[in-house]
């Protein structure tokens, strides 16, 4: 095995959040077996981008700091005397991810004085999200904050959202042939790169930089998704030569974790031997694990993106899930409406806002939730822990 530096600072771009004091377990499931001195070096190396954005905007921006959609409490004031009105679109909702997303534009549209008047699902569907966007537009709101299914099938819809004067921020990614300050305000994203560098620095520990592992991406159009998915190939091709993808399959949903499910029996199937597998987010992970639990391989090492609450469980109880990449959806949530609201004042704003990722396996599983969510774990992940 052999970390490249030179990589990590080469990728390395400013955009530091203040929540970056918090810093990368150091073991987790890592196992009793691996070389100390590799974990080390892998933690040194996650220890090294925490903190920072390794991401780039869908147009090649450089990020700028949550702290740039700050609104004072005197612009809060300005804004709530205006009575505005907000809609949330989502892709797809039900998860802890979408929840922790409406829950920060919620509580800062709130503070904003900005009522939110529709709140949708599109359940990934590209055509059901474009009637939601024109069901929302009937109602004329200021500000949409939304996160399209399908970069061109849902252009339209939006087109005509702008056209509208409605203020557009995205969540993640951004409909095809759009100009930020112009056709949208800005993007919010965690940083997806990162995150894809994160889980594979975790799994690369927890396999002791060697073994075969599978890799199951999401096989759409989807700018974070790619990027999360580009962060893990690239850290583990280039900085684990011992390592060896053998298999990746991709998935296109609606049904993630069935999906994920049926794509990793096929693997274990063909790759009695493998040793770990990748999963793009928690969602297809928990298809992951159920797939290991059927053909009786609950050994294998599982690392992901995003701190859902089966995955939270399995961190707790140290089984499968070795590590991930985490997110801050609430903060995401937060900063996009802070951004409308900037931006209906007048203030200008960056394009490309990120968030940087938060490294997570077992040692620091229940920090974490409060890091994400804002909130305390939930009892079916505290009481699941083991020491």
């Amino acid at each position: 095995m052999h970390i490249k530096k030179s990589l990590v600072a080469a990728m390395a771009v400013v955009g530091v959040l203040a929540f970056a004091g918090c810093t990368p377990a150091g073991g987790g499931d890592s196992g009793s077996d691996v070389d100390p001195a590799i974990a080390a070096e892998i933690d040194a190396a996650l220890q090294e981008i925490t903190g920072q954005v390794l991401s780039t905007g869908p147009n090649g921006e450089e990020p700028a700091p949550a702290s740039e959609a700050v609104v004072t409490d005197e612009q809060a004031a300005q804004v709530a005397e205006m009575g505005l009105t907000a809609a949330i679109v989502m892709h797809y909702g039900g998860n802890d991810w979408a929840n922790a997303q409406i829950a920060g534009l919620n509580a800062e549209f709130e503070r904003l004085g900005i009522e939110v008047i529709a709140t949708t699902d599109a359940g990934f569907d590209p055509a059901k999200q474009v009637s939601d966007i024109e069901t929302v537009l009937a109602q004329n709101p200021d500000i949409i904050v939304s996160i399209p299914t399908d970069t061109v099938a849902t252009a339209s819809a939006y087109r005509k959202a702008a056209e509208q004067g409605v203020k557009l921020v995205f969540m993640d990614n951004v409909p095809e042939g759009f100009t930020p300050g112009v056709d949208y305000v800005s993007m919010v994203s965690a940083d997806n790169y990162g995150n894809g560098v994160t889980s594979a620095y975790l799994l690369a520990r927890a396999l002791g930089g060697q073994g075969k592992i599978g890799a199951i991406y999401h096989e759409a159009d989807f700018f974070v998704t790619q990027q999360r998915y580009d962060g893990f190939v690239d850290t583990i091709t280039e900085q684990f030569p011992d390592i060896e993808i053998v298999e990746e399959q991709g998935i296109a949903g609606p049904d993630f974790a069935g999906d994920a499910q049926a794509a990793t029996t096929a693997m274990l199937t063909k790759h009695a031997d493998l040793d770990g597998i990748w999963a793009v987010w928690d969602v297809p992970a928990e298809g992951v694990m159920a797939a290991a639990r059927e053909n009786g391989r609950t050994d294998i090492k599982i690392a992901t993106e995003d701190l859902g609450t089966n995955v939270a469980i399995a961190l707790a109880e140290n089984e499968m899930i070795v590590g991930l990449g985490a997110q801050l959806p609430y903060d995401q949530g937060v900063a996009e409406a802070g951004l409308a609201a900037l931006s209906i004042l007048g203030i200008e704003v960056p394009p490309y806002v990120a968030l940087s990722s938060l490294p997570v396996d077992h040692a620091n599983v229940l920090e974490a939730w409060e890091l994400v969510y804002h909130s305390a774990p939930p009892a079916s992940v505290t009481d699941a822990y083991v020491d």
